[in-house]
């Protein structure tokens, strides 16, 4: 008994190829191999799948979710702590399109009457729900630029920390507006809006980066389960346009 590989795929959503990745790392084994090669999951294999689909939309990378799966030990509590995480972030998420939607309203307002935006009078507003470590995860991609990063953060006050992050999500506000105006990949507002991101990152690393390393960092803007979720919240589509943007600018000016 048990569901072949294909009918796992179809009905978690997750692909056949990447059941198989999750076995041959010893994240997912099936229960049985059938004599015709193929794989078979029962109860107990779909848990564990559920447990780690949980995991990754809370951002979590395989190797830690392998480290967390192996130190459990009763399935019931695991499943207490993934709801609470999800709950925690349902309002990390609910507050953020709180912010997003006030911040529309009063951008929408402001260039009705040319008045000033009541959240720039306290810009904390514009920041509410961002949570910094959401950005962290992502770097573990790039080796070198993490470690990089890493030592520039370990120097910064927590006040300039937190001021960074203001500045990178203020990036992706603006970023999503020229989206929201129709402007393309490529044109000269975005591209210069692009360029303050890289300067940006290089000062951040003390150290250029590479045009192959740079699209693979815009890449991340949409691989990346995390980064991808954290554009997302701020615009549907902008974690494409930030990819596609960032490909024009290693094409045109880093390569």
């Amino acid at each position: 008994m048990g569901w072949p590989i294909a009918e796992v795929a179809r009905m978690s959503g997750v692909t056949a190829r990447t059941l198989r990745h999750y076995d041959e790392i010893g994240l997912l084994p099936p229960a049985r191999i059938g004599a015709n090669g193929h794989r078979y999951y029962e109860e107990r294999q779909l848990l564990r799948l559920q447990q780690i689909l949980v995991l990754r939309a809370l951002g979590v990378g395989l190797p830690e979710i392998g480290r967390i799966l192996a130190e459990q030990v009763d399935e019931v509590e695991a499943l207490h702590g993934h709801h609470r995480r999800l709950l925690a972030e349902r309002d990390r998420l609910d507050a953020l399109a709180g912010t997003v939607s006030r911040t529309i309203a009063e951008l929408e307002q402001s260039r009705k009457d040319g008045s000033t935006m009541t959240s720039i009078n306290r810009p904390e507003n514009l920041f509410e729900g961002v949570r910094p470590s959401q950005y962290e995860a992502t770097l573990k991609d790039f080796p070198e630029h993490a470690e990089a990063v890493a030592r520039r953060v370990a120097a910064m006050t927590p006040q300039e920390v937190e001021a960074g992050q203001r500045e990178r999500t203020a990036q992706m506000i603006r970023l999503a507006e020229l989206m929201a105006a129709g402007h393309p990949a490529g044109a000269e507002p975005v591209q210069a809006e692009i360029d303050a991101q890289y300067r940006a990152l290089i000062q951040l690393r003390a150290g250029a980066m590479s045009a192959e390393e740079y699209r693979a960092l815009g890449r991340s803007c949409v691989d990346n389960d995390a980064w991808h979720a954290a554009y997302e919240s701020i615009a549907p589509g902008l974690a494409a346009y930030q990819r596609d943007a960032t490909e024009v600018y290693a094409a045109t000016r880093l390569s």
